[in-house]
């Protein structure tokens, strides 16, 4: 007669040791990602409800801005415009316009995100931007953009068409004279585009769903150790 003993082998236990502790740490890693999104959308919530910060030709510090209601007026420089690439709405794939706004009476400008335009299905054809003459109010919240930027390609400009945005890249592409915060517009100026900002709870929710996969693959690691460790013995062994 025959039972089972657990008799785990030393690179089995070393193999399941290293995947069950990889898929904790990456399950943590993903509800911290979760709690920080989450206090995030708070303080922007609360902080969006404050008095607008009028932003002029005196160079901010971003950090005072930063998440706060601001308004700017000036004129857009279309000269200035880049496309961020490969911006999602609603499953159409299209770009943000990242436009610069002179600022009245001076040759500072500050970023805006002026919001979202669909493609045109054609790569070699950019889509149309409708920009409003004249100088025009912006209203919005105060981001610093590229801050958390990973980038997978090196080839992150090709013309108008942008990866990711930084205040420096920016600078240092354009040579334009910028504050170092971003304006995402929330006012409508007629010009067609989307404007869906802030922390959806779906996107929290994503983070809760990786970090639940990451601990039940590390429970079946160690199930599959467990089982796979379970050798046919004699049963007067």
């Amino acid at each position: 007669m025959f039972g089972r003993r657990f008799k785990p082998s030393l690179w089995g236990t070393l193999a399941a040791l290293a995947g069950v502790t990889a898929g904790i740490a990456l399950g943590q890693w993903q509800l911290g990602r979760a709690q920080h999104k989450l206090e995030l959308a708070q303080v922007m919530r609360q902080r969006a409800t404050e008095p607008a910060i009028h932003i002029g030709a005196t160079e901010l510090a971003a950090a005072e801005v930063e998440h706060r209601a601001v308004e700017a007026r000036g004129r857009f420089d279309e000269r200035g415009m880049v496309l961020l690439d490969n911006r999602i709405r609603g499953g159409v794939v299209g770009y943000e316009v990242v436009m610069p706004l002179r600022l009245a009476g001076d040759e500072m400008s500050v970023l805006v995100n002026r919001g979202w335009v669909p493609g045109t299905g054609d790569r070699r054809r950019l889509p149309q931007v409708r920009t409003p003459p004249g100088e025009v109010l912006v209203t919005g919240i105060a981001v610093v953009p590229g801050r958390n930027l990973y980038e997978l390609s090196a080839q992150a400009i090709e013309g108008l068409v942008w990866q990711n945005l930084t205040i420096e890249r920016y600078r240092t592409h354009m040579k334009y004279r910028i504050q170092p915060t971003l304006i995402q517009q929330t006012n409508d100026l007629g010009d067609g585009l989307v404007r869906q900002w802030g922390m959806s709870e779906r996107e929290i929710n994503v983070h809760r769903s990786y970090a639940l996969q990451w601990f039940s693959l590390s429970l079946l690691i160690a199930l599959m150790y467990f089982f796979l460790s379970l050798r046919r013995v004699p049963a007067n062994d």
